[in-house]
Formats: C-alpha cells, structure tokens, sequence
C-alpha cells in the first residue's frame, strides 16, 4: 500500500440515518459507505461506522430517503446542454397567463439580434386556461423581440419580429414535410405546421443565433447540473437533429477532460441527412470502437435515426405517416454494416406498423449475423403489439419507453379512442415478456427533463393535464416504476454492472430526496426532487441542509439568461383533470377552432382545430 492511501477497509464517505432504498440484495437499509467512486458496503448505521477513519466524512442524512441515481434511458443532453441558458421554460408552470409575463418579461431583457424560445416540455392541457397562446398575444408580450415557442411536434407559434428575422413572407415555399399557414393575402400568420414530420420547425429553430463557445460551456454545465437537480445521475444521449458529429461534441468532449461532467452519458450518432446515412455509419465505424469512453463519455452505438426513410414522428393530430417503399432496402443496408462491426443500435419507431417492417429487416440481418449481445433497441413504441414484443426479446432486442403520452394523451385518444389509448404504450406486457425495459423523457424539444413527471405518470397512468390514460393494468408500482428508471435503464448502455443499484462495488451514484418518494401523495410524485445528489462518491448538487456539500455552480451566462431571472423548470403540480369539450368538428380538445375568413378554406390540418 503506497504512503498515505487508505486502507482498504476504510471509507471515504458514509452517509448514516437514512432510509436507503439500494433496489439490490441488501434491500432497505439505513446506511452507506463509499470508498472512491464506489460503494463499499450497505447496511446498519453501526455497521457502517466500522470503516470511519479521521479522513471519512460523515453526513447525516436526517431520515431522508435516498434512492439509486436516476439514468434517462432517452434524452437528448448533449444539444439540450448547447441552448439550455437560452431557453425559457414553460414545464410546470400553472397558467398561460403566468407563461405570458414571463414572456414579456424575458422579452424586454433580451438584447437586440437574439430570441426569446420556449423549446419542448409544456402543453395547453397544464394551463388553467386549457388553451395555447394566440398569435396576437405572442405579438403583444414581444413586439419587436423575436419569439420562438415549440409545441410538440405538431406546431411551432412565431411572432411578428420572429418571421422577420427568419425571412419567412409571401415568397417562402413551403417546405418538404411542413407547412407555413398563412393569410388570405398569402402572408405567414407566423404559425408553422409539421405535416407529417417535424422538419419545419427544427431547421426553423436552428435560424437562431448561437451562443459563442464559452458561453456553450457554461451553459451545459448547468444543464448538467439541473438534471443533478433533479436527481438524475446518468443518461444515454439519443443524437438528434441538427447534432452533427463530430463537431457538436466538441463541448462536451472539452467538459470531459476538464473533468467537469456531472452526468454520465453514453452517446448514439444520430444521422443528419436522408440518402446519406450509410456513408454517415460506414465513416463513423472506422473512427469509433463499440462502447469506446469511460465511465463518464462513452460511445453506444448508433441511432436514434438510422435511416429518414424509417422515421414516423408521433404528431398525434394527424394520420399515422406511411413509410416509402424503399424503407426496408435502406435499413437493412445500415444495420447490417452496424451489426458486422458489433455496433449497438436503436431505432425511433412510435407505431406498430413501423416496428413490423423494421423486425422484418432485422430477423432477415439476424440469420446472417446474430443481434444477441450486442443491447440494440426501440425507442418509443407507443402502439406496438404482444407479437413484436415477443419478436424484439427473441433476437435479444429492448424497449426504451418515454413519458410522451403523458404530454401527448388527449390527442391520441382524440384519434384513437381511449380504448387504444389505455395500452399505448403496454409497458405491462413488455416487463410480462421479459423483454429489457427502461424508462426516459425523450427531453428536450417535446416533453419534459423532469424524471418525477415520467415518475409520477408511470405510477398513476395520468397526462399531465389529468387525464386518465391507464387502468390498473397497465399502471406500475412505485418501486417497479424507479426500477425501470435505474436498473432498467442501464442495460441499454450495458452498464448493469456497474449502474443501477446501491451495491458493493457498483458506483457510488444516488440522490438525497426532498420528499419520499414511496410515501408522498400520487400527485405529489412530480414535484419532488433531490437536496444533495452524488455522483461517483461526489457531491454535485446540493440544497437545503446539504447545500456545503457541493461546489457552487459558476455564474450563468449570458447575464440575460432566462434561466438566470426564472431558473429551470418548475416542479408544481398542474390541473389534475382535463377538461375536454367537443368542438363543431365533434373533437374533443382544449384549443380554438380555425375558422375560414372571407371565403378562404380551411386548413387541412385533419380537424383543423388549432390555437392562433
């Protein structure tokens, strides 16, 4: 043992009277020890105290109940981290008119040349009012700042100064996939529809100015750290649009080495251009081994697009999309290069249809090179069927499920019927099946980075508008939910022995909770959050009582930041029950009917129900 190193059987760390919740063999106990980044033991507050030295420190947890780190088995952390100070956050907040002044008041802080953007993580159905923001309030919260508002994957609002600054007029076409509604004069009203795909509105968004490097560095670090916040200790990156690599990974990479990551991430290559993608994987496999990294910044595989041909975003206002032809011939093209080079995949896929047609391709791939092994998965598969579950967990295959239906419920059930809705997805039938299930938030552009709301509609089977979507049936328990977001979801980096449990030799990752989470009231599941959250035996966050045991952030930049005046998001509870009425169109909905003026037609939008 070299001069001045610990003895083995001493700790680094002991955290004592508690209620920890280690979801291994040792079950609930009261006490933890921690020697590196590592768990040494778990047991009695007496038993812990045996590894104490005068080099331990010893924290009192006060009866707090402490749980394993949260992993986000789906989020996008990597862009989210790129934009998160620039971004105002709607999540939780109670009304629109509370969304509006904050929105005025960003907007009179904001500099001239940038944009005020409300990106994801909030729906109509949250508000008092049951209803989106009209365009003429959007231009009277901000009349000369540009404004960005994203809802879903449906519709993105922009105000007057917004459509100048994208140069959107009568001129513009629209674009493949997407739709600009315009007036009579044929003038955009500023209201942007994905029809089918949300390609409108991301190359819309991604118009706006950027923060310099410093300021792109400061900002993930606080993304980081509001999901420590919140509990969250790891996650796997799902890629996404207009997230290139290698050259959006600079930030985090720079992160890593200054050893300022405070979230483990394992990262998917996400493809960025339709007839392009196998050129994408074929260079990216010589320049990435499978699962290359450590245990903060590791590679894990590729996706979460594979082929655009094989994309069927979940705009639940509109038809289910078809797939071209040519779907399956360019699939198999990719994944037979990931399978031989034994890299991991995962694939969006949100209907049942979609996941037919992929597992047909992968069973045709799996008789020449075997999938078993190699951890690849779903994501989403809202509408999925018994018969492809059991297909997806014969070729050993997993399912990464999203709290989407939670922000999306009363549009699907407008669609499909509540009888379609009460299984969508059936993550009971996926755990009866065995087949490796792990929850996430698909954060950050549709719906919330909050792990407690995907909680709390796991467990209760409600939107975040109250609407109830699951029986008994297809609602889970509070431990079999928190097992889906820790457990569960580290298989899908193949990190089961290391993640997911406080156990010896796993890593030392938990969360101190404000509130226990298995003896709060069900409503009160999404407001919690945590009050110290370690990450490899380190503090990085910390609040309350424990707020010494972690370093400071560094000041948020830019000085107008939103996140700055208003924080993070919000973790109150919304309405608990929606309040759907049918509109002449005989849709049940919470928006304004679209009427047509002066003659013109209506849109053709399926209902043609939108707020404006």
């Amino acid at each position: 043992m070299l001069a001045g190193q610990n003895p083995p059987s001493s700790a680094d760390l002991i955290v004592h009277n508690a209620r920890i919740t280690t979801l291994g063999p040792s079950g609930e106990v009261t006490a933890l020890a921690c020697q590196g980044d590592k768990i040494l033991a778990t047991g009695s507050d007496k038993e812990m105290m045996a590894f104490r030295t005068r080099r331990t420190l010893v924290v009192d947890a006060k009866k707090r109940r402490i749980i394993p780190g949260l992993n986000d088995s789906h989020l996008h952390i990597i862009r989210g981290g790129l934009n998160y100070t620039l971004e105002l956050r709607w999540d939780g907040v109670p009304s629109l008119a509370d969304a509006l002044r904050m929105l005025k008041e960003q907007a009179r802080r904001t500099p001239p040349g940038q944009w005020v953007r409300v990106v994801g993580g909030w729906n109509e159905f949250q508000f008092a009012e049951r209803r989106l923001p009209t365009l003429e309030e959007l231009n009277q919260a901000a009349p000369d700042t540009p404004v960005f508002i994203l809802h879903l994957y449906d519709r993105a609002l922009l105000n007057r100064a917004a459509l100048q600054a994208v140069g959107y007029d009568k001129n513009t076409p629209d674009p493949p996939g997407g739709m600009i509604a315009r007036d009579r004069a044929g003038a955009p009203t500023g209201l942007l529809i994905a029809k089918p795909n949300a390609y409108i509105l991301y190359a819309t968004l991604a118009k706006g100015p950027k923060l310099p490097l410093e300021e792109q560095l400061n900002s993930t670090r606080h993304f980081l750290r509001e999901m420590n916040r919140l509990g969250l200790t790891s996650c796997a990156d799902a890629g996404g649009g207009f997230q290139r690599y290698p050259d959006d990974y600079q930030v985090i990479e720079q992160l890593h080495r200054d050893q300022q990551l405070s979230v483990r991430i394992a990262y998917n290559l996400f493809t960025q251009k339709a007839k392009e993608e196998l050129s994408d994987f074929s260079a990216w496999v010589k320049m990435l081994r499978p699962r290359q990294g450590d245990n903060f910044l590791r590679h894990n595989g590729a996706g979460e697009m594979l082929v655009f041909s094989a994309a069927d975003f979940e705009d639940f206002l509109e038809p289910r999309p078809d797939l071209a032809p040519v779907m399956e011939k360019e699939l198999e093209a990719v994944v037979r290069l990931l399978a031989e080079n034994r890299w991991p995949f995962r694939l969006h896929a949100t209907y049942n249809e979609t996941i037919s047609r992929a597992l047909n391709v992968y069973e045709r791939v799996n008789r020449d090179v075997p999938l078993q092994g190699l951890h690849w998965f779903f994501d989403h598969a809202e509408t999925i069927d018994s018969r492809n579950i059991e297909r997806i967990r014969a070729m050993g295959g997993g399912i990464a499920i999203q709290h989407r239906m939670a922000f999306q419920g009363e549009y699907f059930v407008d669609r499909y019927g509540q009888q379609a809705g009460s299984v969508s997805p059936p993550i009971r039938e996926m755990i009866k099946q065995g087949v490796p299930v792990g929850a996430g938030t698909d954060a950050t552009r549709v719906a919330s980075y909050n792990p407690w709301v995907s909680l709390y509609w796991l467990v209760s089977g409600r939107t975040i508008g109250g609407l109830q979507l699951y029986g008994e049936s297809n609602r889970l328990s509070r431990d079999e939910a928190l097992r889906l977001w820790t457990k569960g979801s580290s298989w899908f980096s193949a990190e089961a022995d290391s993640k997911g449990e406080l156990s010896p030799g796993k890593l030392a990752d938990f969360s101190v909770l404000s509130r226990d989470y298995f003896s709060v009231p069900e409503e009160d599941i999404r407001t919690l959050e945590s009050v110290w959250t370690v990450v490899g035996g380190r503090g990085v966050f910390g609040a309350a009582e424990f707020k010494g045991l972690a370093a400071p952030p560094p000041p948020i930049l830019p000085d107008w930041s939103p996140v700055k005046h208003f924080g993070g998001l919000r973790t109150s509870p919304a309405p608990k029950r929606a309040s759907l009425q049918l509109c002449e169109h005989g849709h049940a909905h919470s928006g304004l009917c679209v009427q047509p003026q002066d003659g013109d037609s209506p849109w053709d939008l399926g209902c043609a129900c939108f707020a404006i």
